[in-house]
């Protein structure tokens, strides 16, 4: 039986966003739910129903208004939503301004904190909005971004989105092609970049890049650069800038976002305005349940969803709290600190983040250094029950909430709940209105054993299309290749009602070893509480017919005899017999896209004796030497056992 490691407080979980919207629900709906099971399954039974009690509950306002939540229709992606309803995100953002109160809070590795009021956002948004105007920048125009996670990212996206633009971001980090390749495809009118940046304390000069961005994207007009300092900030603005944003089409573009692209063209994933307006309400005040004033901080890039996703913090009337740099410079401890020094309330992370401080605890993880932390959020890979266990015991009073979703709904499918108990080792419910389920091969519904994550019905925040995608093939293969008019996710979970649902791995990487399919994410779990280990990555491989289960590992020290029969013995223990690796091989480095996920199918392809630049584009990559000691391994390393 797992461990249930936290329960929520009977008065906060009566004041939450999800317990408000369910009395909601009763009134308004004549219903008479107690839990949040049969919340969840009206939600999914009622589509139109709940999104109509979403828009009320969050007043969100249309300019014109719409005459049907939604027309079905088959392929559900093609499903209509809000037909004939025109809104602005950046207006819903606007309504929550409060004169001279903080809007942001803003630190990098300098150590420095700057807090940027409503007025100073909304002067500097004004401006650039003013600027973009000048160069023909209008509904449905593209403009591109090379930027870091600083507030000029936000007041440039909110200046782009009140003029009814279309945002698409690449960080820095990014190789030049890499970016080239994924703007290219947007024909982007303008593009907007940082000259300069600090990561794990080194500099970096970008004029170069920026330089062959300009020279790879024709279709470019103008180029606006951004210094990373304040010079054209008025940071004691006291007067009030209005944006008068521009309202669009429910289903008008509001960003685009990009696979990983570490093999082919990256797909070019198109989310409406509507869509991730309500989604993004869903997912903050009510699953993760941030209130007005609280704040709001999650490590990431803005090449990656969870920039999209944190910026719904404004929605919700939140602070926004940005940190640009890296989490582990000068050490691990770096962005706790910046938590407990400005009383962070909701603070999340990659879970290898996690488990490295379960290995090298930092100081100060204590409920007296974090008083105000709410709640501790996960995602990028799933987190292992030691982790969750780690975790909570250090910080008793809070709720860790664990995501699953992905870019191509810029949000989670499976997530937190402020009503439910925590269970190491599970993701807490599924979502509102994701009608999801665990699917055998068969195609059927399985409980309690592994199955693919599936949708079975439609939600707003689905991409419209691919950028160039005209006919909608390449969707339809992304998503509906495995199961007719069904959903496939790509990720193994494992359900169990009561409890929450095991998230364990990505499909495609799934390992077969004799005909038994086992998820990644079992053997991952199992190796995070080893200290020895630093990183470690498992594939499968068929050699003269036999399927082999091969580990790869870093550590500080040398892989000896002693140290792989301790490897084995605890994956014996641990998981079982079946997942003991055939062998444990030592490797410099592990490869990890810049979103920070493990690299597992080019590995097996290289070692099946792909090249190289058949496998992986570098510039999508975290890492991208770490592959070449795998390179080398295709055709020294002896498998024939």
């Amino acid at each position: 039986m797992p461990n249930k490691i936290w329960s929520p407080d009977t008065d906060k979980a009566a004041a939450s966003h999800m317990a408000k919207f369910l009395r909601l629900v009763n009134t308004t709906q004549n219903k008479k739910y107690t839990t949040y099971e049969e919340l969840h399954q009206w939600s999914i039974s009622d589509i139109s129903g709940f999104w109509g009690a979403v828009v009320a509950y969050f007043n969100i306002t249309f300019d014109s208004s719409f005459t049907t939540v939604v027309n079905p229709k088959q392929p559900f992606y093609t499903s209509e939503w809000f037909t004939g309803g025109h809104l602005s995100y950046t207006a819903h953002i606007a309504r929550n301004f409060k004169d001279q109160q903080p809007a942001l809070l803003f630190q990098n590795e300098s150590g420095k904190t700057i807090t940027i009021s409503w007025n100073a956002l909304f002067h500097r948004a004004h401006a650039l909005k003013k600027q973009l105007a000048a160069m023909n920048v209008g509904v449905g125009d593209r403009v591109v971004g090379y930027l870091l996670n600083n507030p000029d990212t936000i007041a440039a996206f909110l200046a782009v989105n009140a003029l009814g633009a279309i945002w698409s971001c690449c960080s820095p980090d990014f190789g030049v092609q890499s970016v080239i390749n994924r703007f290219q495809q947007l024909k982007p009118k303008v593009l907007l970049a940082h000259e300069q940046y600090n990561y794990n304390g080194k500099h970096y000069q970008q004029q170069k890049k920026i330089y062959a961005l300009q020279k790879g994207l024709p279709s470019l007009s103008h180029c606006i650069t951004f210094s990373g300092n304040f010079e054209a900030w008025d940071l004691n603005a006291i007067t009030v800038a209005d944006l008068n944003p521009v309202a669009v089409p429910f289903e008008h573009p509001i960003w685009v976002l990009f696979s990983s692209g570490t093999t082919g063209k990256p797909k070019a994933i198109t989310h409406s305005t509507g869509g991730m307006l309500l989604e993004q309400y869903k997912a903050l005040c009510l699953h993760q349940d941030v209130h007005e004033g609280e704040r709001f901080f999650w490590n990431t890039t803005t090449g990656w969803m969870m920039w999209n996703y944190a910026l719904g913090t404004l929605l919700c009337g939140g602070v926004l709290c940005l940190y640009d740099g890296a989490a582990n410079y000068p050490n691990l401890g770096q962005q706790w600190r910046f938590a407990k020094e400005h009383r962070i309330n909701h603070f999340g992370n990659g879970a290898p983040f996690y488990t490295q401080c379960m290995k090298k605890p930092p100081q100060g993880l204590t409920t007296e250094d974090f008083p105000a932390l709410k709640t501790l959020g996960s995602t990028g890979a799933p987190l292992a029950a030691s982790t969750f266990e780690f975790l909570q015991a250090h910080l008793p009073q809070t709720q860790i909430i664990s995501l699953s979703g992905g870019t191509d709904v810029c949000s989670a499918f499976l997530g937190g709940n402020p009503l439910a108990p925590v269970y190491s080792g599970y993701l807490q419910c599924v979502m509102l209105g994701a009608s999801i389920a665990a699917w055998d091969s068969t195609g059927k519904a399985v409980e309690g054993e592994t199955g693919e994550l599936v949708i079975t019905a439609p939600l707003p925040s689905m991409p419209i299309y691919f950028w160039g995608d005209e006919d909608r093939s390449r969707y339809h293969q992304s998503y509906f290749a495995r199961f007719p008019e069904v959903w496939a996710h790509g990720d193994w979970i494992k359900m169990e009602p009561g409890i929450g649902i095991e998230v364990l791995g990505r499909s495609d990487a799934t390992l077969n070893k004799n005909g038994i399919r086992i998820g990644t994410a079992e053997i991952y779990s199992a190796l995070e509480v080893l200290t020895t280990l630093d990183d470690f990555i498992v594939v499968d491989h068929t050699v003269n017919s036999k399927d082999l289960l091969l580990l790869f590992v870093t550590m500080e020290a040398r892989l000896d005899a002693a140290t792989t029969k301790e490897i084995i013995h605890h994956i014996r223990t641990a998981c079982s017999p079946r997942h003991v690796p055939d062998k444990i091989i030592q490797v410099p480095n592990i490869p990890y896209t810049i979103s920070g996920k493990k690299m597992e199918i080019p590995v097996k392809k290289i070692l099946s004796g792909q090249s190289l630049l058949e496998v992986v584009s570098p510039g999508a990559m975290k890492n991208p030497k770490a592959l070449e000691a795998f390179v080398q391994l295709a055709t020294s390393l002896d498998l024939d056992t």
